[in-house]
């Protein structure tokens, strides 16, 4: 992890908005706020693929985007009565603890030595969250059909996959800062297929997203003093990002009562296929 951090600082640090950021977070805060879905599995590879970011540098201010970011969009959602609070809060029983446990042991074990499958995980984490997107109505149906066929067995089988999910969640998102609402998402689909309607789905993600992103941004900042060089999130990037994001999201989170997010959903999973095999095999994007 230290040479990754290393590499980060290497990165001329911005000293002022920039507006390739502010545009990246334009894009991202829209998408998060109609959908739920795309805070990590959007920034983080535009960052590092189209922006060149270093890879610590791009996971740990990206946690922080998204936490702000989903707090502005969780308010909004939260005023329609659309956040299923018991849903969050058996995902945070799972995705709170291991987000905290794999801070500390990203924190510990922060010593100079060659990290090299961090942009790999998020490629693989992305191209997990597209196939999830793709496959959303047929995981519904299925659900559905499991919810109606054995409704007690799905009742006692549903708190604790529930946190079983969160717990998968929160150590992905603890590593690269994707997957708390795209595989959230999916997870949700599963596990409530009738209960939660993409409304309530896309707010009940938003709002179990914020305090796991907070957490995992904190164990990088951590990770950072760890290794006796500071903080690796990087605040003008982080204003740039949320000058865009803020306002989209707010309107976002608008759209999202009038519009039917499956076709936004199918764009961004096709978008996201294609970043993460560029992000997997870099020659891809060239």
């Amino acid at each position: 992890m230290l040479d990754m951090i290393l590499a980060a600082e290497a990165v001329p640090a911005l000293t002022g908005i920039d507006f390739g950021y502010t545009l990246a977070g334009v894009v991202t805060g829209l998408v998060v706020g109609i959908t739920g879905v795309g805070g990590g599995a959007v920034m983080t590879p535009i960052l590092i693929l189209l922006l060149g970011v270093a890879p610590a540098t791009a996971v740990a201010t990206d946690l922080w985007f998204a936490a702000i970011t989903k707090l502005f969009g969780a308010g909004i959602h939260g005023v329609g009565g659309n956040i299923d609070w018991q849903v969050v809060r058996r995902l945070w029983m799972g995705s709170i603890p291991v987000a905290i446990i794999v801070a500390i042991l990203v924190a510990l074990n922060a010593k100079p030595e060659k990290v090299s499958w961090l942009t790999t995980a998020i490629g693989v984490v992305v191209l997990i969250t597209a196939t999830g997107m793709f496959l959303a109505p047929i995981l519904i149906r299925r659900a559905q059909a499991n919810r109606t066929a054995d409704p007690t067995r799905f009742r006692h089988f549903q708190a604790p996959a529930t946190i079983a999910s969160g717990g998968v969640i929160g150590g992905l998102v603890a590593l690269t800062s994707v997957g708390a609402g795209a595989l959230g998402s999916v997870a949700m689909i599963a596990l409530y297929p009738f209960r939660l309607t993409p409304h309530r789905l896309v707010a009940t993600d938003i709002a179990h997203a914020i305090p796991l992103a907070v957490v995992a941004g904190t164990g990088y900042i951590v990770t950072g003093l760890a290794a006796g060089i500071g903080i690796v999130v990087d605040p003008w990037m982080l204003a740039s990002m949320l000058l865009g994001s803020i306002p989209t999201i707010i309107i976002g989170s608008f759209l999202a009562r009038k519009v039917r997010p499956r076709g936004i959903q199918l764009a961004l999973a096709s978008v996201l296929l294609f970043v993460g095999v560029s992000t997997i095999f870099p020659m891809v994007a060239h």
